[in-house]
């Protein structure tokens, strides 16, 4: 199910330079392999390990960043959803408080996690072409593989820095645009299209059980992309919506007629169950694999050892991302009946000791979306103490809660297509169906949607910077962005926040990066 993983430590070392930091010691190393990108890439199996080595970088997303946190906390922090039980890390800390700067190590470490991924892709695109013989189609798939995790890693940085630089080849020392300049916006966006577009049209199947990216996850990307350029700061309006609209539909149509393939889970507890990684509504996730590397999340989100009981075969946990009491509960205040609150589906406020044994209360709730029970244990079967879940990024519920949002945009009110996709993602929160809403409310209806079904996965933020908006849930509505008090801190939002600041050691490495994004100094 995961063969390409097994293969990342041996092609992981031809990925090219490191973006910027720590770049002089890489260039000067030598290999130990003996090997190097000019006499390395001269088999098809090179090119499927170039792909595969882009992959394995993706996996930077939930690595450590100092005591007590994972990089993946830094999207989740900001949005006033999530606080923490163990505040020893201060870098962690200033992003809850909205006080980091371009000192913060989660910052830096997806500064250069994204580009470490992105120089990956630039090697696979240059190389594979020249590999011959090689069967052309598979060619044009494995570039196309490496095309789509370019888009994916310029994706996430357009969002968190505005403009960056673009590069689209392998670096060295000697390179021309070895101290790249900034990169507007909108050219990054082109290129993400464009690289996206060519996924698309690489003859990638619509599913891969592997974790290969396919098709369904190729053009949810892309509708996302869309939306996200229709708000801002692109604000591209009607034009974009219906281009989200239209290629979110092509997922849709296709799951319709294939049911079997893409669709909802009916099951909550199919989000994190091992046996369905890469399955069904996931249509893209980032690769774990116990003997390689596993799912680092584990510990993060169970309850610290001040309960004096270990939750879990993993031993005590960190407790430092959980949810506010607000957020948590603000399912059941407006809609009593949500399930996503219930007993160990979102979330869970008790467990067994070490894992199968006695329940016990955890004083509160604690996120169970990331929750690998074969790892952690069971009612009757004792868990492993290690963990191959993967880590979602693309569902298929954001494929319809695109599509709906999108739609009525696009049209100016929702067709039955966008009540049903809303409907579906309801229902199986054993939420009413919705009828006859205005295109206002609707909208509403659909932004509230998904903060409580994506939450504690790295897309709210980017749903704030773009609708600059923020869920209040004291009022079930949503504030603007500038000016929003976060419940987890009693922090004010600014117009600041908007962007990330650039890491500063990369600013010293670089004097072209400048100047420094607005708020954060020079």
């Amino acid at each position: 199910m995961k063969n390409y993983i097994k293969k990342t430590a041996f092609s992981i070392l031809l990925g090219g330079s490191l973006f910027m930091t720590g770049c002089s010691n890489f260039l000067e190393d030598q290999d130990p392999s003996n090997l190097s990108p000019d006499n390395f890439y001269t088999l098809p199996e090179h090119a499927d390990a170039a792909v595969f080595a882009a992959y394995a970088r993706a996996r930077f997303i939930a690595a450590g960043a100092g005591i007590f946190s994972n990089n993946f906390q830094m999207l989740d922090a900001p949005t006033g959803t999530a606080t923490t039980a163990t505040p020893q890390n201060s870098d962690l800390n200033n992003l809850l408080g909205l006080v980091y700067d371009g000192d913060n190590l989660h910052v830096r470490q997806w500064w250069n996690g994204a580009y470490r991924v992105i120089a990956q892709a630039n090697l696979a695109l240059e190389k594979i072409p020249g590999i011959n013989p090689m069967d052309e189609a598979q060619k044009k798939r494995t570039l196309g593989e490496a095309s789509f995790m370019r888009a994916w890693a310029y994706f996430y940085i357009v969002r968190l820095w505005g403009d960056a630089p673009l590069i689209l080849t392998p670096q060295t020392a000697n390179s021309p645009d070895f101290y790249p300049n900034r990169t507007k916006v909108e050219d990054i966006y082109t290129q993400i299209v464009t690289d996206l577009k060519a996924a698309e049209a690489s003859g990638l199947p619509w599913m891969d059980a592997s974790g290969r990216v396919g098709q369904a996850a190729i053009k949810t990307e892309l509708a996302k992309v869309y939306l996200t350029m229709a708000g801002a700061p692109l604000n591209k309006g009607t034009e974009y919506y219906k281009l989200a609209a239209d290629k979110a539909k092509e997922v849709i149509d296709y799951s319709a007629a294939n049911p079997t393939m893409v669709n909802l889970f009916t099951n909550y507890n199919d989000l994190h169950s091992v046996t369905q990684n890469n399955r069904v509504e996931h249509l893209f996730e980032v690769q774990y694999l116990a003997d390689i590397e596993g799912n680092p999340l584990q510990t993060i989100m169970l309850p610290n050892n001040s309960l004096a009981k270990n939750v879990s075969a993993f031993g005590s946990g960190v407790g430092s991302s959980v949810p506010t009491a607000s957020f948590y509960n603000s399912y059941k205040k407006y809609e009593p009946t949500d399930k996503r609150t219930d007993e160990q589906q979102f979330f869970f406020t008790s467990y067994y000791e070490n894992g199968n044994g006695a329940p016990f209360p955890l004083g509160g709730p604690y996120i169970f979306k990331h929750f690998d029970a074969e790892g952690h244990g069971s009612v009757g079967k004792a868990g492993t103490g290690r963990s191959n879940l993967n880590l979602m990024q693309i569902r298929f519920a954001e494929t319809l809660l695109i599509y709906a949002e999108a739609q009525n945009k696009a049209d100016g009110a929702p067709n039955a297509l966008a009540y049903e996709s809303l409907n579906r993602v309801r229902g199986r929160a054993n939420l009413t169906a919705l009828q006859g809403l205005t295109p206002a409310a609707f909208e509403l209806a659909v932004w509230r949607e998904r903060w409580h079904e994506f939450a504690y996965e790295g897309i709210i933020w980017f749903d704030m910077v773009r609708l600059r908006k923020v869920y209040n849930e004291d009022t079930n509505g949503f504030d603007n962005f500038t000016g929003h008090v976060n419940k987890n801190s009693g922090a004010t939002l600014a117009e600041k926040h908007l962007l990330f600041p650039l890491p500063i050691q990369e600013m010293r490495n670089n004097p072209n990066l400048r100047p420094q994004n607005p708020g954060y100094g020079s």
